[in-house]
């Protein structure tokens, strides 16, 4: 048998057994449990319910919390959003085809998503807000200032970038496509191989296991890809130095998916940016560092001065 013959008939089997087999799902230990979160509510804007899980003294100062690509706004948040909600009013909302907010047909782009948070935001009757956007979420944060800026008193961008692919964008957009295929045909890998990571790293405990693989299959493949698409076609390297805002840069030394480069480039492109990089942290420093990503939140947010205000 030629190997090509061979290959065919392995990628034929494997095909066929994710199409009829059973879904392969990882082992959990006794003692499982979901981790301590604020309740949420939906919230209608325009035709569509966004998820909003809110914490934190209603008359504090008003944080809002962008999640990244993947998650929902608790799994990326879980560790952070209480630290910060001791001194923050603290606002997080699922973006659209993540989590619990509706799942919006069709192709969208990240300026979409900053559309969907302001329509949001003003069905909750918030005012301006400081924003918080961690990887996609940075990218829909910067969108968000630069279209709405009346919205948005300060910025902070968490393994984030204006430019934030690894690859060039034709090498990404043929990665995505592989990506989006092998996901119709089983879309429990991705997740099994996120899980793996996280828990396997100790980024999430072991009695969180089965709430994280609950949480990561609970997604659309197409809509989970057409977000990573938006987010390949994303580049605000013309206008983000303009955006006139405070702005912290919360970099992950080691972040493999963003490279911490294009984040100082980032950062060196907006006057008077701060920066704080986390030593050791990798992407996912919302679950292994969330003391030194809230400690570096909780320092810049605050009252804006009149020399900020000016």
């Amino acid at each position: 048998m030629s190997a090509g013959r061979l290959i065919g008939r392995v990628v034929a089997g494997w095909a066929m057994w994710r199409l009829l087999g059973p879904r392969p799902a990882p082992r959990f230990t006794i003692g499982q449990e979901r981790p301590p979160a604020p309740a949420g509510r939906t919230v209608l804007a325009g035709r569509h319910e966004f998820f909003v899980r809110e914490a934190g003294p209603p008359a504090a100062p008003a944080l809002l919390l962008i999640h990244g690509w993947a998650f929902d706004s608790l799994a990326a948040w879980h560790r952070v959003m209480p630290l910060l909600a001791e001194r923050l009013r603290v606002t997080a909302i699922d973006l659209r085809a993540h989590g619990k907010t509706d799942r919006v047909r069709g192709r969208f782009e990240v300026e979409d998503l900053a559309d969907d948070l302001e329509a949001a935001l003003d069905a909750l009757g918030a005012g301006r807000v400081a924003v918080v956007g961690y990887s996609l979420g940075g990218m829909v944060a910067q969108a968000l200032a630069r279209r709405h800026p009346a919205r948005v008193e300060r910025l902070v961008l968490a393994a984030t970038a204006a430019d934030p692919l690894p690859f060039p964008r034709p090498v990404m957009t043929v990665l995505l496509l592989g990506a989006r295929a092998l996901a119709r045909f089983d879309p429990s890998g991705l997740p099994r191989l996120l899980h793996r990571y996280l828990v396997g790293r100790g980024a999430i405990p072991p009695e969180h296991s089965a709430w994280l693989w609950e949480t990561l299959l609970d997604r659309d493949a197409d809509l989970h890809h057409e977000a990573g698409f938006a987010m390949a076609r994303f580049d605000s390297r013309p206008w983000v130095g303009r955006l006139g805002l405070p702005t912290l840069c919360i970099i992950p030394a080691r972040d493999e998916l963003i490279p911490p480069a294009r984040q100082r480039a980032t950062a060196a492109l907006i006057p008077g940016a701060r920066v704080v990089e986390i030593e050791g942290a990798r992407h996912e420093a919302v679950f292994t560092h969330p003391g030194e990503v809230a400690a570096a939140i909780l320092s810049f947010v605050g009252p804006v001065d009149a020399a900020e205000s000016g």
